[in-house]
């Protein structure tokens, strides 16, 4: 059984709209996806498609087996939560403690498991200390990990990070990649990240590139970025390091290929000692 499976799906926004002609991939339980692609090219309908927020004009979507409609939706967004690109738009509570207990509440949690879920959520993404400080006062970072402990709060199993550190400063972007491998590997949640950062794409055990609501790459990040051509005419760039690489490559330093700065700045450092 799949955490997530598309099976001949097909969306359109109507007639002359965006569409995805048909969509079929897998997300195994455990395991930590990026999905890449230029704006445009159809990352935010699948997250809106995953937890039934858009439901798909033909084909299935099914949620560690459950199919995403109507009769399984409650259930379905209990096991999908999904973090947007604004924090601001996420914000329903003027204290932080308040804002992450908010969706739990909603769905009937008992006080006492509120409690302990809100301890959890907080401490899984380093806010504990800001438990009473006014979300209107942190920086755009902190209110994502406030947005982020409000979704782990309904305790998913599967999170869905849609561009939600589009808005973010690099500092900002690090903190959240570091919350969401910390999830996958120290809580065992699933995590497929909606991104257009190369960077963050290398975070993950498999990744996936869309264009034109079609998928048209997968594999490991590594596998994926050596196929620099094929990237470019989906208008993805490199990540820095990849481009590094290029650049030394083509300055006449045939570095061996890796995605590791450690392993690029022994190359560098070996190809230094052999020329001295």
């Amino acid at each position: 059984m799949y955490a997530l499976e598309f099976k001949d799906v097909s969306f359109s926004y109507g007639e002359g709209g965006f569409r995805i002609p048909k969509l079929n991939f897998t997300v195994k339980e455990g395991e930590f996806v990026a999905i890449l692609g230029h704006n445009g090219s159809g990352k935010s309908t699948l997250a809106r498609l995953a937890n039934g927020i858009l439901a798909p004009d033909r084909g299935t979507v099914s949620v560690f087996g459950a199919p995403v409609d109507e009769k399984h939706l409650y259930e379905v967004r209990r096991q999908v939560g999904v973090v947007f690109q604004n924090p601001d738009n996420q914000t329903v509570a003027s204290i932080v403690e308040d804002d992450v207990a908010f969706g739990a509440e909603n769905v009937g949690t008992p006080r006492e498991e509120i409690g302990r879920r809100i301890d959890f959520a907080l401490s899984a993404v380093g806010m504990q200390a800001h438990r009473l400080s006014a979300v209107s006062r942190l920086s755009g970072g902190q209110k994502q990990r406030v947005a982020i402990a409000g979704v782990l709060a309904l305790k998913p199993r599967i999170m869905i990070l849609d561009e939600s550190t589009a808005m973010l400063d690099p500092r900002g972007r690090r903190e959240i990649m570091e919350v969401a491998k910390r999830l996958n590997q120290e809580e065992g949640m699933t995590i497929v990240v909606i991104t257009h950062f190369p960077e963050e794409a290398l975070l993950a055990d498999r990744a996936l590139v869309m264009n034109r609501g079609e998928l048209v790459m997968q594999g490991a990040p590594k596998e994926i970025f050596t196929r620099h051509e094929e990237l470019i005419t989906y208008n993805l760039e490199l990540p820095r390091i990849g481009r590094i690489e290029k650049s030394l490559h083509e300055g006449g330093m045939p570095v061996k290929s890796t995605l590791n700065i450690e392993e690029l700045v022994n190359e560098i450092a070996g190809e230094l000692t052999c020329g001295s």
